[in-house]
């Protein structure tokens, strides 16, 4: 596919210079510098993350778990209580 590319001047520069110095043609030069960032960016997909459940036992004595939320906004309101009983 034939494009117009404008290029920063030590881009170019840069790239005229790699150029030079393998005995690769501008373009060739261009088009792999193109194709290694583009590879960088997208890498091949890594493999999915498994987590391996672990069984942490039976709940303690007395706490009803259909409870828990309100169990947890009590809790979260006696630590909202401390915090400002220290501020005065």
């Amino acid at each position: 596919m034939r494009t117009t590319l404008t290029l920063e001047d030590p881009l170019a520069k840069e790239l005229k210079k790699l150029a030079v110095e393998t005995g690769l043609p501008f373009k060739s030069v261009v088009n792999d510098t193109l194709r290694a960032g583009l590879q960088k960016r997208n890498p091949t997909p890594r493999r999915a993350y498994r987590l391996t459940p672990a069984a942490m036992g039976a709940p303690r004595q007395g706490v009803d778990l259909v409870k828990a939320l309100h169990l947890a906004g009590q809790l979260e309101d006696v630590a909202i209580s401390a915090k400002l009983e220290q501020r005065k």
